[in-house]
């Protein structure tokens, strides 16, 4: 009997503050960007993406840009791929992080 892929993780976006591109390797890692995106984070979790993203904010496994600039988390931009199995979740991240960097957002992802 085939089991079904657990489905319980998740790829977030995360608003980062434009200041984040006076950091030059985020500036760097985004040559592409076009004025007037927003900055970005993307990431995956086993969490509801809410409590990924204070956990960041706490310092608690935390991306250091999230941390210092992460401004709100941006739903509308990964809800739709939720929930996914973490094969799935660790791909998505990759994908949805291509996705928006072609769209001009600058975006960090791990």
């Amino acid at each position: 009997m085939k089991r079904k892929k657990n489905r319980h993780h998740n790829v977030y976006v995360i608003e980062l503050d434009p200041d984040v591109l006076l950091e030059e390797r985020f500036r760097k890692a985004n040559p592409d960007h076009r004025p007037g995106m927003k900055c970005l984070y993307v990431g995956m979790t086993g969490l509801d993406p809410e409590k990924r993203f204070e956990n960041h904010l706490a310092g608690y496994k935390s991306n250091r840009y999230v941390r210092r600039y992460g401004v709100k988390l941006c739903p509308l931009m990964y809800e739709e791929y939720n929930p996914l199995s973490y094969e799935d979740a660790s791909e998505m991240e990759i994908e949805l992080a291509r996705i928006l960097r072609r769209k001009g957002y600058a975006v960090w992802q791990k």
